[in-house]
């Protein structure tokens, strides 16, 4: 794949790095070329020195002959309007865009692009940890609308029904249960047992409703 990534920082130089090892052809854009001496050394993509606005730096990057896109500055306005010029002139589909202030977050929304918000999900992951709760994030979507937890089953539901922990929730989906090492594709009448792995994806809403729900006693 033969991918451009605008902006060169922390975000950017890591970026890149990791597209070029994993094969792809990569080709970096920032207005501060003492910016490239942040990639690796064994980086071996191109470095296009110029202001992403411009649509003579864009098609010196090679943005006709793009599959993708990621614009990854610190100006999120910077990042919408290379991302909107990547998607509705060059007809780049897949264009993704860094949010860097939460606060402009649904705004980049508002355009229909993939948006990562590394500030709001870096914020959801810590306070997660912080909170010391028998519940991990294993995968998070978007920025963490939506994410992937695995539930330890603890003793007091230890031969009930998932069915019965779950409930009627719209806030929750059960993914896999892993029980002895093997995992499976659960129903509402799997039995659960203590120490089983059950991995949901749901809300924040709907996690906190599930966390609640382990921790009481069968009546």
């Amino acid at each position: 794949m033969n991918v451009i990534v605008v902006g060169c920082g922390r975000l950017g130089s890591e970026l890149a790095s990791s597209l070029f090892h994993a094969g792809h052809q990569v080709t970096v854009v920032d207005s501060i070329e003492k910016s490239f001496e942040r990639l690796k050394p064994d980086f071996r993509g191109r470095t296009v020195t110029g202001e992403a606005l411009s649509q003579e730096v864009l098609e010196r990057a090679g943005i006709d002959k793009a599959d993708g896109l990621a614009a990854v500055t610190n100006s999120d306005t910077l990042n919408a309007v290379v991302a909107h010029a990547a998607r509705t002139i060059y007809k780049i589909r897949n264009v993704v865009v860094r949010n860097y202030d939460p606060n402009l977050c649904s705004v980049l929304e508002t355009f229909g692009f993939q948006v990562v918000s590394s500030t709001a999900w870096g914020a959801q992951r810590i306070k997660e940890m912080l909170s010391g709760e028998p519940v991990q994030t294993v995968y998070s979507a978007g920025n963490g609308e939506v994410e992937v937890y695995e539930l330890v089953i603890p003793q007091n539901w230890n031969g009930r029904a998932l069915g019965d922990l779950l409930g009627s929730s719209g806030e929750y989906l059960p993914v896999a249960l892993t029980h002895a090492g093997r995992s499976s594709l659960p129903t509402t009448d799997t039995v659960l047992e203590t120490g089983d792995l059950l991995f949901v994806s749901a809300t924040a809403e709907g996690i906190a409703v599930l966390s609640s729900c382990l921790a009481e006693k069968e009546v």
